[in-house]
């Protein structure tokens, strides 16, 4: 028995039969709605899509054919099931190829129309899975990210979590892979997405201006103060401060820092008077904070008060083929701003692309891209437009073979790759990461190669 929520709207222009099929419905939990026309089935449709709807299509005012056209062109959620009389299969096909899940032909039974339903709720749960996989875990850009790679839909997912809390968010990562893009996603993704965002990168700031910056000054507080000046945290009031580099802060900033974060007040520097501010806070920094912590260069206190919802993201050499969807992105922009004619990547230079372990990330994609584009023309890029260090190497010379010697042995090109593979995985005492890295591979790289090999029966 199903639960009573799930509404069936019934169409079908014989009373008594309508009378018949509803009652077998009731009888396993359905709420039915009946209706005897196609005008009135779609007035029922446009008042509220039912989950499910039983269709005669032979109906006194239209063909049930336009009814299902118009659940098909509306892209309502609901499952059509056609009835249809013996000499009127051949339509019922036809229905069917016109986005009909099902159909029964009269006469029928309770239990052949209890299964055919449960049927078409099942398929329509399925591809609600399917969508909510589509919208949220297949997600190829994300505010200002590009990628599909299994790491950045980890990366989605948390920032689709934490936008709308408060909390303090801690991005780490090398630099490079965009924690400034991750701190305006959660703001902009937040209930704050319409109030400021104001970034300070901390270690681009002189020490002693920092404070001010800030916090804000008020005029003749020091040298060259002509003026009061609004810090970013007044600024920011109402929206997110992103503090970037964080572990730059000096030890006496980190104080007032934790100050400020435990009672959203602040003092500008020379002022008298305490001002309030609702804000949330964003921090990043791409060094390993704990160990900062542990060396005292940074507040265990602080940590804490901003580690509430970490957000690691990872280095391009471990999202996948993200390197590719990245450097076509990039190639587009810079191709329209230098008004030259590069539409793709040669598939040699892809395979460079996905091959390098690219140390800045996707700050150096962005200027080998554009030095790329600058510097040649064409539709597309080749392997001789390459800056350094992607620039293929020329082959050295092999000196000569002593004439007696044997033939060298040319193995298969995957026997060479599952050894090189293994090897790796063996001098790293099994760590597959850690192999995959020294490897300048992704580690998901090496699970589907290993399986792949399985299957075949070469592992």
């Amino acid at each position: 028995m199903l639960s009573g929520i799930t509404t069936v709207l019934l169409v079908e222009d014989s009373p008594s039969l309508a009378r018949v099929y509803a009652e077998y419905l009731r009888k396993d939990g359905y709420t039915v709605s009946t209706v005897e026309t196609g005008g009135a089935a779609l007035e029922a449709i446009a008042d509220g899509a039912p989950r499910i709807v039983l269709l005669d299509l032979q109906l006194p005012d239209v063909h049930g054919m336009e009814v299902l056209r118009t659940i098909g062109t509306q892209g309502l959620p609901c499952a059509v099931v056609v009835i249809t009389a013996n000499g009127s299969v051949n339509v019922a096909v036809e229905a069917m190829r016109h986005g009909a899940y099902d159909f029964l032909v009269k006469p029928f039974s309770a239990e052949r129309l209890a299964v055919t339903v449960r049927n078409a709720m099942e398929r329509l749960r399925l591809a609600q899975i399917v969508d909510t996989y589509q919208k949220e875990l297949a997600r190829t850009r994300y505010h200002g990210f590009i990628g599909s790679s299994l790491a950045m839909q980890a990366v989605y997912r948390i920032i689709d979590s934490a936008a709308a809390s408060r909390a303090t968010v801690f991005i780490t990562g090398e630099s490079g892979t965009g924690k400034e893009i991750c701190a305006e996603a959660i703001h902009r993704q937040s209930p704050r997405g319409d109030r400021p965002f104001v970034a300070i990168n901390c270690g681009a700031i002189p020490k002693d201006l920092m404070e001010s910056e800030i916090f804000g000054h008020v005029k003749g507080s020091f040298t060259g103060a002509v003026a009061d000046r609004e810090g970013a945290a007044a600024r920011a009031d109402g929206g997110t401060l992103f503090l970037d580099e964080i572990c730059e802060l000096e030890p006496n900033l980190q104080t007032k820092l934790l100050r400020f974060i435990q009672t959203g007040t602040f003092m500008p520097v020379g002022g008298t008077r305490v001002e309030k501010v609702d804000l949330r806070i964003v921090c990043a920094t791409n060094r390993d904070p704990l160990r900062e912590v542990e060396e005292g260069r940074f507040r265990e206190d602080l940590y804490y008060r901003l580690h509430v919802i970490p957000v690691h993201l990872p280095p391009l050499r471990e999202r996948e083929d993200d390197v590719t969807e990245i450097a076509r992105e990039f190639l587009a922009a810079y191709a329209r701003e230098e008004g030259k004619g590069f539409q793709r990547f040669a598939p040699e230079v892809e395979q460079v692309l996905r091959l390098y372990h690219w140390p800045g990330n996707v700050r150096q994609v962005q200027n080998v891209v554009r030095n790329i584009v600058v510097l040649h023309d064409g539709d597309t890029v080749l392997p001789s437009m390459l800056p350094p260090p992607l620039t293929p190497r020329p082959a050295a010379a092999a000196p000569a073979a002593p004439a007696a010697a044997a033939p060298r042995e040319i193995r298969p090109l995957w026997q060479v790759e599952k050894d090189a593979i293994e090897d790796a995985i063996v001098a790293c005492d099994g760590n597959i990461p850690r192999a995959a890295a020294l490897l300048g591979i992704s580690a998901s790289t090496i699970y589907r190669k290993r399986l792949a090999w399985q299957a075949e029966g070469k592992l």
